[in-house]
């Protein structure tokens, strides 16, 4: 009997295998507390992988002269010990650590971040207040997953964050300078608790939010929604004590609370049924600016929401460099709203890109560095809408300093340093104000978009024909034909000077 050949086809037999979800991790150092979340992301979700998290206090440690103290910056470091072994399979892709308002008021900070990058091995990225707000946004909204516009509130230690969104859009940002380990700092520095210094700490609150009260008012909401720790253990000891149901804060239970911490008198004698221990010294503050959102906006009730702004970080990071990244959608707005020449635009980084391409395994440069090339060569002249004269400072300037959804501190930094460093002489003072670790690259960068901005001096129709460009070391040689314009040759001969007088060799050969 001869065996038979036949074989199903394989397309109906076998099983699809399901790719393997991706690791994800990030670390929020945040004024009061650091976290760590690790999470599996796969079909837009995230299955939590580990969670941890410790009362750092990192803000209670910044002086009159606004610096960190060595006690605060040991404490800090002491978490990230413990953090680090659980990102020992994280690639540096897949890994975000974000800091926020004690690092951003901190005149040290750089001190800290240089000590702590060192440990982790990563780069650790200052977020602005309405970036916090974004991310803040996006975890929660994920977490509730409801229709209807809704306000998101999170009382941190330095700041608080407010949110209004629908969906995943956030439609209005705002970081206010109000916290629970600041607030405890300047109303509670005694230790006592009392309707004086409560009302005092609501008082400043409510005048913080003065400023959005009306326009967010105006927007409206239909679910007020908490992410913080401390909204989570207000809901938590005001469900203890059967004043409402679990995860909701009322007001009536609010108002309870506030007298049951008044009776404490003093900050380490409270002690309350769901409230933990290493809470209890911020937890009146933090009270205080909560009452007073409840006051300013005429809440009725808040539900807690887990989702905050590590979970925010994990899926803003999952869309990063997709069509679905935040950061080009923040670019195409500064694009529109300056009035950005899409052509030259266009020139300009396919030539960058095309001089990168030239030396990038000599100058070792990566995807994300030519990603930031392409979006400062994007963007070089949106100074222009404001001045011709200086346009590069300007373009620089409103970089550095706009909130710029998606991006980081210094993500913005680097944008801003190529788009200042575009033109005319060499900007040495401020590449040597960057941090060590970041100069060669930036300079490096900064000196293809100068070459690129040059070959396209006279605004052509379509991108110049690529000379021929070569690294060795910090020495790039420029071969031209021999063709080439005199106006264009000229422009070369200053760059020429321009490099050498910032101590860089730039050398032109032509065929």
């Amino acid at each position: 009997m001869t065996a038979s050949t036949d074989r199903p086809a394989a397309s109906a037999s076998a099983p699809e295998i399901a790719p393997e979800p991706r690791r994800l991790a990030a670390i929020d150092l945040g004024s009061n507390s650091f976290h760590l979340l690790v999470a599996n992301y796969q079909d837009d979700r995230l299955q939590v992988v580990a969670r941890q998290g410790d009362k750092v206090q990192l803000a209670a440690g910044l002086d009159e002269d606004g610096l960190l103290d060595e006690a605060a910056m040991t404490r800090a470091l002491e978490c990230l010990a413990r953090f680090a072994p659980f990102l020992e399979d994280i690639p540096p892709r897949d890994l975000r650590v974000v800091g926020t308002n004690a690092l951003r008021d901190a005149d040290n900070s750089q001190d800290f971040i240089d000590r702590a990058e060192a440990l982790l091995g990563t780069r650790i990225e200052i977020i602005a207040g309405r970036e916090e707000a974004r991310l803040i946004y996006l975890g929660a909204a994920h977490a509730v997953a409801e229709e209807g516009r809704r306000l998101i509130v999170d009382i941190g230690g330095g700041s608080t964050e407010f949110i209004i969104g629908e969906h995943f859009e956030p439609q209005a940002l705002e970081s206010l300078r109000m916290g629970c380990v600041t607030f405890t700092r300047r109303f509670f520095d005694n230790g006592e608790i009392t309707e004086k210094r409560m009302r005092r700490a609501e008082l400043a609150a409510l005048s913080e939010l003065a400023n959005i009260q009306r326009p967010f008012q105006k927007l409206g909401w239909s679910d007020p929604v908490g992410s913080s720790g401390t909204i989570k253990a207000a809901a938590a000891v005001i469900a203890a004590a059967g004043k409402s149901p679990e995860g909701v804060i009322t007001r009536q239970g609010l108002q309870d609370l506030r007298k049951r911490l008044l009776k404490c008198k003093r900050l380490d004698k409270v002690a309350m049924e769901g409230l933990k221990p290493d809470r209890a010294r911020v937890f009146p503050a933090g009270i205080a600016i909560l009452g007073a959102v409840f006051e300013a906006f005429e809440l009725e009730a808040m539900r807690y929401s887990d989702g905050a702004l590590r979970e925010g970080v994990l899926y803003d990071m999952a869309g990063r460099n997709s069509p679905e990244d935040s950061r080009l959608k923040t670019l195409a707005n500064l694009e529109r709203v300056y009035g950005v020449d899409a052509r030259q635009a266009d020139n300009v980084a396919a030539t960058a890109l095309g001089l990168l391409d030239q030396v990038r395994e000599a100058w070792e440069l990566d995807e994300d560095q030519a990603r930031f090339l392409e979006w400062a060569s994007r963007l070089h002249e949106m100074g222009l809408a404001i001045s011709h004269s200086q346009f590069h400072r300007h373009g620089a300037y409103l970089l550095e300093h706009s909130d710029l959804a998606g991006f980081s501190r210094p993500e913005q930094r680097l944008l801003a340093f190529l788009v200042r460093a575009h033109r005319r002489k060499f900007p040495v003072k401020e590449w040597q104000a960057l941090p060590a670790a970041e100069r060669r690259s930036h300079a490096r960068l900064a000196r293809l978009l100068r070459l690129a901005v040059i070959l396209n001096h006279s605004r052509p129709e379509q991108p110049p024909a690529l000379p021929r460009l070569a690294a060795d070391g910090e020495a790039l040689r420029l071969r031209l034909a021999a063709e080439a314009p005199s106006l264009l040759l000229a422009d070369l001969e200053q760059e020429v000077a321009y490099q050498q007088a910032a101590e860089l060799t730039l050398t032109l050969d032509t065929d």
